[in-house]
């Protein structure tokens, strides 16, 4: 059969546009020659995340990173995945700690091959910048924050501790939009008390009021205020968010952006798409995961927004400065903006990964 005349001419412009660029990238196989890993601790917070670097034998470099793992996860990575290609992220083993790292770093080698950002391999951009919110009020240039529920002095509180509820809203002020953060601390009684103290405070959602394992618990607290909930940081296991979606109990879904990486979040994101819920990656770790934040928000459409860590210690803020810089964390008006870069579109510093190398 001859071919169709319009499909062979789309086929050319195709061809005469892509061919070019990947001439132009670098030669030789991207087959993984070296993986390190660098255990990193913020001076003053004593926060700790591990970032991954990933180089393959055509000379292209990838970066990740996740939550803290042990040299024996890194070696047994070294071990599964040295001379395989670097395009096999969706084959990613997602029983290691160094799971979302690996892959975000699969991901920048791909978006490096191909000259592109991560989200243009992924098919975005879905958003033109990406809306972020910080854990204080007072951080600059973010116009929302996470609030955090007072401790509970005891089990099944009364009034004293919704008053203590309402004078915590006070210090976000009437500017600003808010999440409501209960850690998982609060018992499924006082959950449902503040989700409906709450209530005529507009909180952007009610953020893991108590633990997701008693899905009983959880109808509760939804039947019993309007208040969103969100739900998802610390659930390791996919098949929770699928519980949580079929029974009606999540309004926002929160994959830990270090234990899933871009394409296990992007996974659950699409499933949550089909429930008209809406995806905020969890996100406490370092400056290299809100750069993969940055890329999965621009690449899903049901994106809301995005927590950025923000130390209270200058000397915190100044060390992720130095491993990323361009201002990657630094918002405008509420906003951050997307990386244009190929891959995850950073240049990490090596030299202060070696001197923050935590011990």
């Amino acid at each position: 059969m001859p071919a169709n005349p319009t499909i062979a001419r789309r086929r050319a412009r195709l061809t005469a546009g892509f061919v070019p660029q990947f001439a132009a990238a670098p030669t030789g196989p991207h087959v993984i020659a070296e993986i390190r890993w660098f255990p990193l601790r913020e001076p003053v917070s004593g926060n700790r995340y591990a970032i991954v670097r990933v180089k393959t034998g055509s000379g292209l470099t990838g970066w990740g990173e996740c939550a803290e793992a042990s040299v024996q996860d890194s070696k047994a990575l070294e071990k599964a995945w040295l001379g395989r290609p670097a395009t096999l992220y969706a084959a990613i083993d997602g029983s290691t700690p160094l799971a979302g790292a690996l892959d975000m770093a699969l991901l920048d080698i791909l978006g490096k091959a191909c000259r592109a950002p991560v989200y243009r391999v992924l098919g975005g951009p879905t958003r033109n910048k990406v809306r972020a919110f910080s854990g204080s009020p007072a951080a600059p240039g973010f116009h929302a924050a996470s609030v955090r529920v007072p401790p509970p002095a005891a089990r099944n509180q009364g009034r004293a501790y919704q008053d203590q509820v309402r004078e915590l809203l006070k210090q976000v002020g009437d500017d600003r939009d808010f999440v409501l953060d209960g850690h998982g601390r609060l018992t499924p009684s006082d959950a449902a008390s503040v989700a409906a103290t709450v209530e005529t405070s507009h909180p952007l959602w009610f953020d893991e009021p108590c633990s997701v394992s008693n899905l009983e618990a959880l109808r509760k607290i939804s039947a019993e205020a309007v208040t969103p909930l969100g739900f998802g940081r610390g659930v390791a296991d996919p098949a929770v968010f699928q519980t949580l979606l079929r029974e009606g109990l999540v309004d926002v879904v929160r994959p830990d952006i270090s234990v899933y990486g871009i394409t296990g979040a992007r996974r659950i994101a699409v499933m949550a798409e089909t429930y008209y819920v809406a995806i905020a990656p969890h996100h406490d770790g370092g400056p290299v995961a809100t750069a993969a934040a940055l890329h999965l928000a621009a690449s899903v459409p049901n994106f809301f927004i995005q927590h950025v860590p923000y130390p209270e210690d200058a000397a915190d803020r100044a060390m992720r400065a130095e491993i990323v810089s361009a201002g990657i964390e630094t918002p405008r008006d509420g906003f951050l903006e997307l990386p244009r870069g190929p891959g995850l579109g950073i240049d990490v510093n090596e030299q202060a990964l070696e001197k923050y190398h935590a011990a």
